[in-house]
């Protein structure tokens, strides 16, 4: 497959639930992106959409260079296996030494390791959303007592 000519660009890595997301804000602000997707359904679905697209295995340096990460300022790797985006942080990291790094992890342990390998930011979505509703439900609480 040939390299997607692009520059200063997001990389997606996972068109999941948290990939597809990611996508809807970067398109909502008008940041340039290419998504890298294994699935070939996601892949298909992902063209129909009419987005830049890489579709293989975002922990190889072929996907990675495929989506011109040299020339990126972020990647997001948001696939829901902490291995892989272990695997896709150690590989990013390697090819672009200066890019930002965001991706997701399950627990405290994987999230550690994850920095350990060069990722910048690393957000656990059950906890984001476990204290987002506990932020509601104590809101709710302080409205009744009133």
């Amino acid at each position: 497959m040939a390299k997607i000519q692009i520059k200063d660009h997001v990389i997606v890595c996972g068109f999941g639930i948290v990939g597809e997301k990611v996508v809807d804000m970067l398109v909502e602000k008008g940041i340039s992106f290419v998504i890298i997707e294994n699935d070939a359904q996601a892949a298909s679905r992902i063209r129909e959409l009419g987005y830049n697209i890489v579709e293989g295995d975002a922990t190889t340096s072929k996907a990675m260079k495929e989506a011109s990460i040299e020339s990126a300022k972020a990647i997001a790797i948001v696939m829901d296996n902490d291995a892989k985006n272990l695997f896709a942080v150690l590989t990013a990291r390697d090819l672009n030494g200066k890019i930002f790094i965001a991706t997701r992890a399950t627990d405290a342990f994987v999230k550690e390791k994850l920095v350990e390998a060069g990722a910048d930011y690393v957000v656990l979505p059950q906890r984001s959303a476990s204290r987002e509703i506990m932020d509601e439900l104590m809101k709710d609480k302080k409205e009744v007592k009133k």
